[in-house]
């Protein structure tokens, strides 16, 4: 994937991103998804936020903010009370028909590939009056990507993985934001991208194609092995399981600008992995 630092006006509009005018939004803003809280942030405007959804959580600087609900529950009252001159939504949020009912405009965003990441910065850049920022921090983004991939062990690149994002029949495709990133290292994902993109896999589809690298959460250590036929998996056999506490998971799933970091993060956990015999 190749980002990069001109998108078509007619593209961003088929992707259900209307440019605002930057004057429009340049105050006060509320954002329902904590990857555009980081967009925000990235493109120099954090101070401009005046509350986020409660899943936001970097940078550090946005827990002091008000927190007004979520993807499902957003907290219409507290959002009016904060006055914004914009909300930016995610592609599922409920809240955006009663909030444009009420006066208040919204920008929708659905980043659900890294081309979706490149168009929504641009397009955010340019509502928030921050083209030129938008466009660097795209060229960054790519710089920060082939940088990882060039850090990942010659050892490992084409070697197959299977990457749980919860519970045992999670994963993340191929065609998913988290297997463009994995891509980008060179890796193979056992599950295809026509499968969907978190599709619910058969835990014996996993054994048959017997990965020899597994990303997963925290959460799914426990029992991995006890799980029918895995112990026989040469990720599991061999202990190449990348474990990811809740912070790394949240930076490794969420569409933004720090995708880049995320990168790097995988590359760090699975060269501490055992090595793979010849």
């Amino acid at each position: 994937m190749a980002f990069v630092a001109q998108a078509p006006a007619a593209a961003l509009m088929a992707m259900g991103m209307l440019v605002m005018p930057p004057a429009l939004a340049q105050q006060r803003i509320v954002t329902l998804s904590p990857s555009l809280t980081e967009a925000v942030c990235a493109l120099g405007r954090c101070a401009a936020l005046v509350g986020t959804d409660r899943h936001s959580s970097w940078p550090e600087s946005v827990h002091r903010l008000p927190q007004v609900g979520g993807l499902a529950d957003a907290q219409i009252e507290n959002i009016v009370l904060l006055r914004p001159d914009l909300v930016l939504l995610g592609p599922r949020s409920r809240a955006e028909e009663r909030l444009q009912s009420l006066g208040i405009p919204v920008q929708k965003f659905d980043a659900r590939t890294h081309a979706d990441l490149k168009h929504t910065l641009l397009a955010l850049g340019r509502v928030l009056g921050e083209p030129a920022r938008a466009a660097e921090l795209v060229r960054r983004i790519e710089d920060e990507l082939q940088a990882a991939a060039r850090r990942m062990p010659p050892a490992l690149r084409g070697r197959s993985v299977y990457v749980e994002v919860g519970g045992i029949s999670s994963a993340a495709s191929a065609g998913s934001f988290i297997g463009e990133t994995v891509a980008a290292l060179g890796l193979v994902n056992i599950v295809p991208a026509d499968m969907g993109l978190f599709p619910k896999v058969n835990p014996e589809m996993v054994v048959r194609r017997a990965p020899e690298l597994i990303i997963a959460p925290q959460s799914s250590a426990q029992g991995m092995a006890d799980r029918p036929g895995w112990s026989e998996i040469p990720a599991v056999r061999q202990g190449r399981i990348c474990l990811l506490d809740d912070a790394r998971m949240d930076l490794l799933s969420r569409p933004g600008p720090r995708v880049g970091e995320a990168a790097r993060m995988l590359v760090d956990c699975l060269k501490a992995l055992p090595a793979i015999p010849h």
